[in-house]
């Protein structure tokens, strides 16, 4: 995942307003304790940091995978 499509699914799941908060603001543990802004600037994969905000924000497991992604065909984003 890049950097791009970590913030296209968080736009996508929860907004663009209330998704700064959650990425400047949840302490997530699966990334030690620090928010997915803090994980992302200390290199933590774009992946690892979107699938611990999920699992911090109680994300539905349909909508982890493959959001931010183009769909195949060059179609509309999955998710």
């Amino acid at each position: 995942m890049k950097l791009s499509e970590f913030q296209f699914a968080v736009e996508q799941e929860f907004g663009s307003a209330y998704g700064a908060v959650v990425v400047n603001d949840l302490a997530l543990s699966g990334v030690g304790g620090r928010t997915a802004k803090e994980a992302l600037s200390d290199g933590v994969a774009a992946r690892t940091v979107w699938l611990a905000l999920c699992e911090a924000a109680d994300v539905p497991e349909a909508r982890r995978h493959g959001v931010g992604r183009p769909a195949p065909g060059g179609g509309a984003p999955l998710g």
